[in-house]
């Protein structure tokens, strides 16, 4: 404690001129490792009692830290800190790796390196969130500042504000972006809330550093507030179109560039909605969003040189896109109640049966004396048309996690599914229904599979008088099962990653039908259409716009399963794979062609034991990297995971028959059925369970406050006195007269002068024109000019908030040189 009170008084005492190695220093004090994290919040508590004893640290502290960033450029703090770059991940992977040969050179003039200075080691993102929050929220309400130094204040929200600005115009250009609009015309109906919350956001600016007196360089508090409700209400409009587009990608696809976008959109209008907390609300929200603002820029500063750190936010970026657009059509692997349980053991059956085959034919194929590569070619067929003939005859492969799994987990814990410990008792219960119909997938899958097999091998034998395989071939496969003396279970791992590889692969050619739009250019083909009825070519179109994922997801699994080996023969290394449902038609042809002196009980049991190993292999592997993907497009924390398993360890325990058998009561998922189908909404509901309105904006009214749907105690219907109304209309409005505090109906006329029958004359959707060929907007009316009639938002021409133009903030100073 007496090293941590002199530190202050050394702040207090340079608050003027401040030096970064003298808060270093107090960093320093502060700072735990990573065995003592117990250690943070007492350390805190400390500094807390301090601050309370001596009221002056807490005002010396507070001016040295603006006085000292206020010497850095802090626009990029906000703006770009914790925001998904639109940069590549390559340039950006090679621009790392050259900062391992070269360094960088820092931009001296950052509060980022600042951060990186004061923040130098790796365990410091780590301890500071292990801050309980009670102390975050005492310690920011510490740190208040004094009259004298309200200078300091005026300039850091003056950066504040210039950042509110520049990420509004960013969400407008991400918003009207013609990648987006081509992907999803529809949006061209909602596109005025992007320019409108600019419209908002600039107003808002405005007004405030005119009350505040910010260009004075203080900050006076106002007789009224300047309200920041409409430009939240804008924002909050355009956070309900992203979701819109999201819910709806599964009929236009997605691509990498949209899915960064659609992110960057959402933290951008996250960071507007922080920043305008920070400057219009008091108290414990604002306290928050500080709080959320020191952490980011910390992890931020830590990570700006890491690869790995990278690698991380871009296998996210793949997570979130794998998730944001299932497989439609494919295969299904979820079912919640007895009648999809009983439908999987069919389609099950139908593949164990057709497995049969395969695996013999893969048996005779090695008698060929043929190259390795064409050996690995040979069975990448067997495998790959195998596998595509399964389903296109409605069968089913055991163990396989398609893309629509990790989708259907990821929508188990979404934003708007409730609170995280519902979303993982949620996420819980669907864990055990996918396991069980996985259980029954390989029930299916083997239950036909050795039968089927052991026809074969019988029925060559009589044909053919000989054994299908000597004795030598056979104990061989046997021994391939072994648990203990063989690399099945490595080998069954490796088939593990395949299949759920063979997921993602489905889910991305799902994607690509659906984004290029291969249906409807097969159907315009100019060869197909001479070759094709007209009837063929329609449903040819279909089918494999329906299917492409899955038979390329089938077919490519089959080159992996087929071409493994041979890999490994031709590098020396000892890969190949096992899978449940060959390794029982294996285990069929081993037992029936074995010898008699060679047979025995133990070698039975251990073969049947190693089948039942591959199989739990296979599927805790492809299983866990589903979950794994899902659970990483969320950034579900790690803790988050022991609570889940804890839930499922739980659930073994109290309901084991729910892994084996369908309950009596089938759980509800919100976007999943019974028989595991993705449920998409054409008209996605939103808040409150209303779909988007087709004239999608808050026109600003004179004297009614706009409320965000977050503040609203109950819906609000208002109506202007320029509405025209008939007897009928009249009539049917007359339950929704009453505002939310029960008045009578308040009518209001527009500050803006329009009149609704003006507004409403020509649908919304034809405000704005999108040329695909130009790739530009246009207005409507060939050229006439509505710029200035139909404006969404008016304001006083003669407002100086409106629209004068600002003095220029003053230059900072030249930073402090931090030590090397």
């Amino acid at each position: 404690m007496p090293e941590i009170k002199r530190i202050l008084q050394q702040i207090t005492a340079l608050s003027d001129v401040p030096d970064p190695s003298v808060l270093k220093r107090l960093i320093d004090e502060l700072r735990v490792n990573d065995k003592e994290l117990a250690l943070t919040n007492k350390n805190i508590q400390t500094l807390i009692n301090i601050l309370q004893q001596h009221p002056e640290y807490a005002d010396g502290l507070a001016s040295f830290v603006l006085t000292l960033i206020t010497q850095y450029r802090q626009i990029a703090l906000y703006t770009d800190t914790g925001i998904m770059s639109d940069e590549g991940f390559f340039s950006s992977f090679r621009r790392l790796i050259g900062h391992r040969f070269l360094p960088l050179l820092p931009q001296d003039d950052s509060v980022v390196e600042l951060i990186g200075y004061l923040f130098d080691k790796r365990s410091d993102e780590r301890w500071l969130a292990s801050i309980d929050k009670d102390k975050w929220d005492a310690l920011v309400e510490l740190l208040k500042v004094e009259e004298e130094h309200l200078n300091l204040v005026a300039t850091a929200k003056n950066n504040i504000l210039n950042a509110i600005i520049i990420l509004s115009y960013r969400i407008s250009g991400i918003g009207l972006h013609p990648d987006l609009m081509e992907s999803y015309p529809q949006i061209l109906n909602y596109s005025a809330a992007f320019v409108a919350q600019n419209q908002e956001a600039v107003l808002f600016v405005n007004q405030y550093r005119q009350a505040h007196e910010l260009d004075n360089l203080t900050d006076i508090i106002p007789e009224q507030a300047v309200s920041s409700a409409p430009l939240l209400v804008m924002l909050e409009q355009c956070e309900d179109i992203v979701a819109t587009v999201r819910k709806r990608i599964y009929k236009t696809g997605i691509s990498i560039r949209l899915t960064n976008m659609m992110l960057r959109l959402d933290q951008s209008l996250q960071r507007v909605r922080i920043l305008t907390k920070l400057v219009s609300v008091d108290g414990p929200r604002r306290d928050g969003a500080i709080i959320e603002l020191i952490q980011t820029l910390v992890v931020t500063a830590n990570r700006r040189y890491s690869i790995g750190y990278l690698i991380d936010n871009n296998t996210k970026l793949l997570s979130r896109k794998v998730t944001e657009n299932a497989s439609r059509v494919g295969e299904h692997y979820i079912s919640t109640d007895r009648s999809g349980y009983q439908q999987m053991f069919k389609k099950a059956s139908i593949g164990g049966f057709v497995i049969a085959f395969m695996a013999t034919t893969k048996i005779l194929a090695y008698e060929l004396a043929i190259a390795p590569m064409v050996r690995a070619f040979v069975n990448s067929m067997i495998y790959g048309l195998g596998f595509v003939f399964i389903h296109v005859i409605h069968g089913t492969v055991a163990t396989k996690q398609p893309a629509m799994t990790a989708a259907a987990i990821a929508s188990t814990i979404s934003e708007g599914s409730g609170k995280k410990s519902h979303q993982l008792t949620k996420l819980s219960e669907l864990v055990v229904d996918i396991l069980r119909t996985q259980f029954i997938a390989i029930m299916g899958n083997i239950m036909l599979a050795i039968p089927v097999a052991l026809i074969i091998s019988y029925a060559f034998l009589q044909y053919t008088g000989a054994p299908m395989i000597n004795t030598d071939k056979a104990a061989h496969l046997l021994h391939d099962l072994d648990p203990f003396r063989s690399l099945a279970l490595p080998h069954a791992a490796i088939a593990g990653v395949y299949l759920f590889l063979s997921g993602l692969i489905a889910g991305y050619y799902d994607n690509l039908a659906i984004y290029n739009q291969i249906g409807a250019r097969i159907r315009r083909h100019r060869l197909l259409k001479i070759l094709l009825p007209e009837a063929w070519l329609q449903r040819l179109g279909v089918f494999i716009e329906a299917n492409l994922g899955a038979i390329m997801g089938n077919f490519i699994f089959g080159v992996f399963l087929g071409s493994t080996a041979t890999i490994g023969f031709l590098f020396g290394l000892p890969i190949d794979i096992r899978h449940i449902a060959f390794a029982s038609a294996n285990l069929a042809h081993g037992l029936f062609n074995l010898s008699s002196t060679q047979m025995s009980w133990p070698l039975i049991l251990l073969s049947i034991l190693g089948v039942a190993l591959i199989g739990m292999v296979n599927l805790m592997v492809s299983f866990s990297l589903a979950l794994l993907v899902a659970l990483r497009s969320k950034e579900v924390r790690v803790f988050e995971w022991s609570r889940l398993t804890k839930l499922i360890f739980s659930h073994v325990i109290t309901h084991p028959s729910d892994f084996f058998w369908p309950r009596n009561k089938p759980m509800k998922y919100a976007r999943i059925d019974s028989r595991g189908h993705m449920i998409f909404e054409d008209n996605s509901a939103q808040k409150g369970g209303k779909p988007l309105p087709s004239n999608y904006v808050v026109r600003r009214l004179s004297d009614v406050k706009v409320l965000p749907e977050s503040m609203k105690a109950s819906a609000t219907d208002i109506y202007y006195g320029n509405q025209p109304q008939n007897d009928e209309a009249s009539a049917g409005q007359a339950s929704h007269t009453t505002l939310s505090n029960g008045a009578p109906k308040k009518v209001v006329d527009l500050d803006d002068g329009l009149i609704d029958e003006e507004l409403n004359s020509v649908p919304y959707s034809d405000d704005i024109q999108y040329d695909k060929t130009t790739k530009t907007l246009g207005a409507i009316g060939g050229g006439k000019n509505h710029s200035s009639d139909n404006s969404i938002y008016t304001s006083n021409p003669d407002s100086k908030a409106a629209g004068d133009a600002k003095t220029p903030l003053p230059k900072p100073k030249k930073p402090p040189k931090l030590p090397n």
